[in-house]
């Protein structure tokens, strides 16, 4: 069953331009094809350098639009039909050559023509090197656009093909389809655009330290990973979202509010100068403990002497945000890394914090969850009335479909109820 029933029967109208993010458009295609939508397809003559037209047929099940000189095409589907049949124009990736097309008008192929003629909503995922991206006549451009009332999704930070880092990262194919969801969402007149428009999101993510002397100090291996995607899954169905993370090399997450922390007293003290939200996900890997004091100077190693380490209980974070209070969230997400019984561990859990949902995953050696890319989860809902939770199995994803996914779910929690106010 499609997990978005309202793309069922859409048409979608995709151009993929040359650069090396194309690769991405092809999961895209297999996506919105998997959601019951009808996608058409224009391939540009860069964009035919990366990925195959065969390719792009065979998951789209329709035949590729390549040239504008083609009699036959024309004559079948010309560039003014095949630009207005659609219910949206999906441009992935966008290049800055193409934008810049399409923000003076240029018409000197198949893509740019079509983009011109069609009079249907048009949403860009930008693709280039980040010096291009942040370049002033790129901007501009991008005003332009947006000034037309072209949307945008993305380009999201981090390494780039060419081997530099920075902001010019295609959105990753889930953020797209969101971003496709959202805009059938508003025109079904639900008042609201995106899914999560409106309401207030806070997450928590990364390890965090606590320091034992001035250069050593106790933390974990969490990367960071997944509650930075989550952040971003809530962020792209268009929910405020605060990020509240400890050291991580992960990239901010493209529109959200990132908080940095180190230790577990920073965190809970930046988690409730948040408040109130309408969903708290409680990702990060707080450490259960730290020194009773900390050491002002460093510790030396004395021959047959052992420094004792005298700890002390770090603060419930998950626990306190479910508290019941008038600035609880409605939604309380917490999540357990476990090494064994993750079920039976995480069901106490769910009853010991007060939390609505548990996000319960594996973590133990050989896994590959903490610094990896994907994840097994399972969600445990809190029953009604002290019931028994109920168990998701969810299959192994990328950490990044996990973060969509647990979006996705929690808008659907969350719809019909009113937002809070801050």
């Amino acid at each position: 069953m499609p997990e978005f029933p309202i793309l069922d029967g859409k048409r979608i109208l995709l151009v993929i331009a040359g650069g090396i993010a194309a690769y991405k458009s092809l999961e895209l295609i297999r996506r919105l094809r998997e959601q019951g939508c009808h996608v058409r397809c224009i391939l540009t003559a860069g964009g035919a350098r990366f990925v195959t037209p065969l390719t792009v047929s065979a998951l789209s099940e329709d035949k590729v639009y390549q040239d504008l000189w083609s009699l036959t095409d024309e004559s079948e589907m010309g560039h003014i039909r095949l630009s207005r049949s659609a219910d949206l124009v999906v441009v992935a990736p966008a290049t800055a050559n193409l934008l810049a097309k399409m923000a003076t008008g240029l018409a000197d192929d198949l893509a740019s023509t079509a983009l011109l003629a069609t009079d249907k909503p048009v949403l860009v995922a930008p693709a280039m090197n980040g010096v291009m991206w942040d370049h002033p006549a790129t901007q501009t451009n991008v005003a332009v656009l947006t000034g037309r009332g072209v949307r945008r999704i993305g380009p999201n930070a981090g390494a780039l093909a060419c081997g530099e880092t920075g902001s010019g990262r295609m959105a990753e194919p889930g953020e797209i389809l969101a971003a496709i969801v959202g805009h059938f969402e508003g025109l079904a007149g639900s008042g609201r655009g995106l899914p999560l428009a409106g309401r207030r999101a806070l997450v928590t993510s990364g390890p965090t330290i606590e320091p034992i002397d001035p250069v050593r100090y106790i933390t974990n291996r969490s990367s960071g990973r997944q509650g930075h995607a989550i952040a971003r899954g809530l962020a792209g169905l268009g929910a405020s979202t605060i990020l509240v993370t400890g050291p991580t090399a992960e990239p901010d997450p493209p529109g959200v509010q990132v908080i940095r922390i180190e230790t577990a007293d920073q965190m809970l003290a930046a988690c409730q100068a948040s408040l109130p939200v309408d969903v708290a996900v409680c990702a990060a890997a707080v450490a259960d403990w730290r020194m009773r004091k900390v050491a002002d100077h460093k510790l030396k190693k004395d021959q047959g002497e052992m420094p004792v380490l005298e700890l002390t209980e770090n603060p419930d974070i998950l626990a306190t945000l479910a508290k019941a209070g008038p600035h609880r969230p409605r939604l309380v997400v917490g999540f357990a890394a476990e090494t064994r019984r993750i079920i039976e561990h995480a069901q106490a859990k769910l009853v010991r914090k007060g939390c609505d949902w548990i996000v319960a995953n594996d973590v133990g050696q050989g896994t590959g969850t903490f610094g990896g890319e994907r994840n097994t989860v399972h969600v445990l809902r809190a029953g009604s009335q002290g019931g028994p939770a109920s168990v998701e199995d969810w299959p192994l994803l990328s950490k990044v479909s996990v973060g969509e996914r647990l979006a996705v779910a929690i808008a659907d929690h969350l719809s019909g109820s009113a937002p809070v106010r801050s």
